[in-house]
């Protein structure tokens, strides 16, 4: 049986206000043709199906249409929720559905999808709180959640004819590396799991960190299938190709297959003048970029320039090289006329004063304010 485990689509994110839903289309039209070019038996998908609790109406049809295209290749598709996703609105007609396979009840974690001769678990995220009551746990927590579920796991059989289980989850695993489009998990301040937890299943699809990662032979994160933060610029992003044989006592046979990059994603840093002429940076001109300036000023109408070379430059700051940290401000705001105060702050931010335009635009916007306080 092969197995394409994938995670974290993530279907109607956007990145820095720029539209993903093209490249999005772009990672299901690769999904779809590996799933056939490889003759797939089975697509996981381990939780954040979408960004959102309430998805976009293109993110759900971007979904119905992956599902769909897998459907009509004869592709079995079993998906569990994640963090970001609603449980309930993602599993609504779980029941009904034909080959593809939705686990968001935490109560169905050990009711396995048996497709020929593999169990496919799937754990949705657990949220501590909501599981410890139902489940007795002894302590809230991701550990307690998770080492229940696998307990239970473990000690179910199958039938069927099913000799390997496979167990999807969405969690934090001890060791793992965060980038930082991923969102907090924590209880208590701990987020983590131990690898142990997962102990006696032949392969563990995991989602939840965006970065493709071998946590043991058969445990791993797939990632997600596009980068959704500037801390992902040196990730390669895909999925894992996974032979499981019945036959054999070893662990599964896994590939990594990389998915298409429509707009690669990248970080400059240096003084104006020089990212705008240097041809050392050419090979970013068509990046998503995020810009660290060092002048010693803060130069005028960076992004704008920036931009001229640079058209998709998204994020902008300012770390000056070479120059001692501003002295404190130790003058009093109190009793200040709004306008000065404004002043003060430009000239600090920037390193010299405002012109007689920004001056003109500072007055005008603190006269607004005053007229809105009173009327």
């Amino acid at each position: 049986m092969r197995v394409l485990h994938s995670s974290d689509w993530h279907l109607g994110r956007s990145f820095h206000r720029e539209s993903l839903l093209s490249a999005q289309a772009a990672f299901v039209d690769h999904l779809v043709e590996t799933a056939r070019a490889e003759r797939v038996d089975v697509v996981l998908v381990a939780g954040d199906v979408y960004d959102r609790a309430l998805p976009s109406v293109d993110a759900v049809a971007l979904c119905d249409e992956a599902l769909a295209r897998l459907k009509a290749l004869g592709v079995h598709t079993v998906l569990i929720s994640g963090n970001h996703d609603s449980a309930v609105r993602l599993g609504f007609g779980a029941d009904l559905m034909e080959l593809v396979h939705l686990r968001t009840d935490p109560a169905r974690a050990w009711d396995p999808v048996v497709i020929g001769d593999a169990a496919f678990y799937g754990i949705p995220y657990l949220e501590p709180e909501l599981v410890r009551g139902p489940w007795e746990l002894a302590e809230r927590s991701h550990t307690a959640a998770i080492s229940h579920a696998m307990d239970r796991i473990r000690a179910h059989r199958p039938g069927g004819g099913a000799r390997r289980k496979v167990v999807l989850a969405h969690a934090f695993v001890t060791g793992g590396e965060a980038s930082d489009s991923e969102r907090d998990i924590s209880v208590g301040g701990v987020a983590h799991v131990p690898l142990s937890a997962f102990a006696g299943a032949d392969y563990v699809a995991l989602g939840h960190l965006h970065g493709r990662q071998t946590m043991s032979e058969t445990i791993r994160y797939s990632g997600s299938p596009i980068a959704y933060s500037f801390s992902e610029a040196n990730h390669t992003k895909g999925s894992w190709l996974v032979d499981l044989d019945a036959g054999r006592e070893d662990a599964a046979q896994v590939a990594f297959v990389p998915a298409p990059v429509p707009r690669p994603v990248g970080r400059l840093r240096g003084r104006l003048d020089d990212l705008l002429s240097d041809e050392r940076f050419a090979d970013r001109e068509q990046h998503w970029l995020q810009v660290t300036l060092t002048d010693p000023v803060r130069p005028r109408e960076a992004m704008k320039r920036l931009r001229g070379r640079f058209p998709h430059a998204l994020a902008l700051s300012f770390e000056p090289d070479g120059t001692a940290a501003p002295p404190a401000r130790s003058a009093r705001i109190a009793g200040r006329a709004e306008f000065d105060v404004a002043l003060d702050f430009v000239r600090g931010v920037r390193g010299e004063p405002a012109d007689e335009d920004e001056r003109r635009l500072l007055a005008e916007a603190v006269e607004a304010c005053r007229i809105k306080e009173v009327s």
